[in-house]
């Protein structure tokens, strides 16, 4: 069906005879939420609470499963990062995600509308195209080499990110739906645990592209522009200790068997869509 998700309406007919509602649709860049503040709050907070309003309305209580974000603890103090963590959000878009998770936890623990936020580390892989400019970068990155273009890293890209597979964060909200009851009004941090340097992701990428197509494509170092948001001044390295626990999930695929698998999954779609605009 198609519908405005900020109006309570388009969530009556969506949650009619619903068991689960696997929440991933809102507006996914930080630099343009902090233009545009108001516009963020409607793309991200108010769907959020009219799909919870219509469940409550409707006394209806199919388990919501949210898609947060790792970077909503803000600048991590210690790796790796767990839910224990203070939440110190420094972007206008955290902010919000962090305000639609509290929503849930609310409607979860005194509503009995069943609700689990999943916050996510930088996930990447087959799948459809992300419309930010600073959403998907290792995808972009992918493409760039296959499309002969060179590979760019800020500065001398020491700063270290947990890259999650698209299969594996799919697994990861099947595992939470299967466990709602449970786990309902809590969070989890997901990723991979393993925290690779950006420079060291994107010389994986040159690798896997080398072994694919014969030739490395070159990674440059270029200056961070001086837009750059703070939040990207920071490490992160996820702790999925309580998620495990609570569900039995685990990450499965490498960073390497993800890469190639992506490789793949776009030489094969360059059959009918130039890679270059994709």
């Amino acid at each position: 069906m198609h519908g405005d998700i900020r109006e309570l309406n388009t969530w009556n007919q969506a949650l009619d005879q619903a068991d689960y509602v696997f929440h991933f649709a809102g507006q996914t860049s930080g630099y343009l939420a902090n233009q545009d503040p108001m516009g963020d709050l409607q793309a991200n907070v108010t769907p959020v609470l009219q799909m919870l309003e219509a469940c409550r309305l409707r006394c209806s209580n199919p388990a919501i499963l949210f898609s947060g974000t790792v970077t909503q603890v803000g600048l991590p103090s210690r790796l790796p990062v767990n839910e224990s963590h203070q939440d110190l959000p420094v972007m206008v878009y955290d902010i919000h995600k962090l305000v639609a998770e509290k929503y849930i936890q609310y409607y979860a623990n005194h509503l009995g509308i069943p609700g689990v936020t999943l916050r996510l580390s930088n996930v990447y892989g087959p799948g459809s195209t992300v419309g930010s400019t600073d959403r998907g970068v290792l995808n972009r990155m992918i493409v760039n080499a296959l499309s002969g273009k060179p590979l760019t890293v800020y500065g001398d890209g020491a700063r270290v990110r947990d890259y999650i597979f698209v299969d594996d964060v799919v697994s990861a909200f099947l595992e939470a739906g299967s466990h709602a009851a449970a786990i309902s009004g809590n969070y989890y941090v997901v990723g991979s645990g393993q925290g690779f340097r950006i420079v060291d992701a994107i010389n994986l990428v040159a690798t896997r592209v080398e072994h694919a197509l014969g030739h490395r494509p070159v990674v440059q170092h270029v200056p961070s522009p001086e837009s750059q948001a703070l939040i990207e001044n920071r490490d992160f390295v996820a702790d999925t200790g309580n998620f495990r626990s609570a569900t039995g999930w685990a990450h499965q695929v490498s960073l390497a068997e993800g890469i190639d698998s992506t490789i793949q999954y776009l030489l094969a779609r360059q059959e009918t869509v130039p890679i270059s605009l994709l």
